[in-house]
C-alpha cells in the first residue's frame, strides 16, 4: 500500500471518529436538556409536559442505535487496533450509558404525572438541586469525552461524591415528611424514586469518567470510588426537626 492510501485511510478514521464523538456528544446534551426538562414539568406540575419528555426519550434511543451501527462499520471496514479499538469501544459504552440517563430523565418525569395530582409539597423543591449537580456532572464528562480529558474525567469520577451527599440528605428529609404526616407519603414515595432516578444518571456520569480515562490512558482508573450513598443504611430520623 502506497503513503498516500494510508494516509488517506487514516484520515478517513479519523474523519469518522469525530463525526462519532459529535454525535456522542449531542446524544449527551439531549440527554442533559431531558432532564432540566423533567425537573420544570414537576415545578410546573403540568401533564402533558410531562407526557412530551417521556415521548421525546424515543430520540435518544435512536440515536444510540444509529451510533451502535456507525461503531460496527468502523470496526468492519476500519479493523482498529489499539488506541483506535479503545476509541471506538468507548464510544459504544458511551453511548449506552447516555441512553441510560434518558431513560431516568423520563421516569422523572413519569413520576410527576402522579405526583401533580396531590397537594403541592414543600420539598418537592430539592429536586432541583439533585438534577443541578448531575447535569453539571454529565456535562462536565462530556466535555471530557470531547476533548480526551482525563483528568477532567477524573475530577468528575471524585466529585460525584457531592451528589450522593445530596441525595442522602434529600432522602433523610423526606423521611422525616413521612413520618410526621403520613398522608404525604405516597406523593413522597414518587419523590423518593425520582431522587434515586437523579442520583443514578450521577452513577453513569463516573462510567463514562472511566471510560474517558481508559480511552485516553490505556488502563482503567485504579482505585475505590469515594461513595456517599447512605440511604441503604440510614441513620435514625428524628421527629419535629422537620426543614422549614
Amino acid at each position: 500500500m502506497s503513503g498516500s492510501s494510508k494516509e488517506h485511510i487514516i484520515k478517513s478514521y479519523d474523519d469518522e471518529l469525530i463525526r462519532l464523538t459529535g454525535e456522542l456528544v449531542r446524544m449527551g446534551e439531549l440527554a442533559v436538556s431531558q432532564l432540566e426538562a423533567a425537573i420544570d414539568v414537576v415545578d410546573r406540575r403540568d401533564e402533558r409536559a410531562a407526557q412530551h419528555v417521556v415521548h421525546n426519550d424515543d430520540a435518544i434511543d435512536q440515536l444510540e442505535q444509529e451510533i451502535s451501527h456507525d461503531v460496527v462499520r468502523l470496526l468492519a471496514l476500519r479493523a482498529p487496533i489499539a488506541g483506535d479499538l479503545r476509541n471506538v469501544f468507548a464510544a459504544l459504552r458511551i453511548a449506552a450509558d447516555i441512553e441510560r440517563i434518558g431513560d431516568y430523565a423520563a421516569n422523572v418525569a413519569k413520576r410527576s404525572i402522579p405526583l401533580s395530582m396531590a397537594a403541592p409539597l414543600t420539598p418537592t423543591g430539592g429536586l432541583a438541586h439533585l438534577a443541578e449537580l448531575a447535569a453539571e456532572e454529565v456535562r462536565e464528562v462530556l466535555r471530557a469525552y470531547r476533548d480526551r480529558d482525563a483528568e477532567r474525567a477524573y475530577k468528575v469520577w471524585q466529585d460525584d461524591v457531592q451528589l450522593d451527599e445530596a441525595y442522602t440528605g434529600y432522602f433523610r428529609e423526606l423521611l422525616t415528611y413521612m413520618m410526621e404526616d403520613p398522608r404525604v407519603i405516597t406523593p413522597c414515595t414518587h419523590l423518593l424514586f425520582m431522587a434515586k432516578n437523579i442520583e443514578r444518571i450521577g452513577d453513569h456520569a463516573t462510567n463514562i469518567a472511566e471510560n474517558v480515562w481508559f480511552q485516553v490512558k490505556g488502563e482503567p482508573l485504579s482505585g475505590q470510588r469515594d461513595k456517599r450513598d447512605l440511604t441503604s443504611n440510614p441513620e435514625p430520623v428524628k421527629l419535629g426537626n422537620r426543614p422549614e
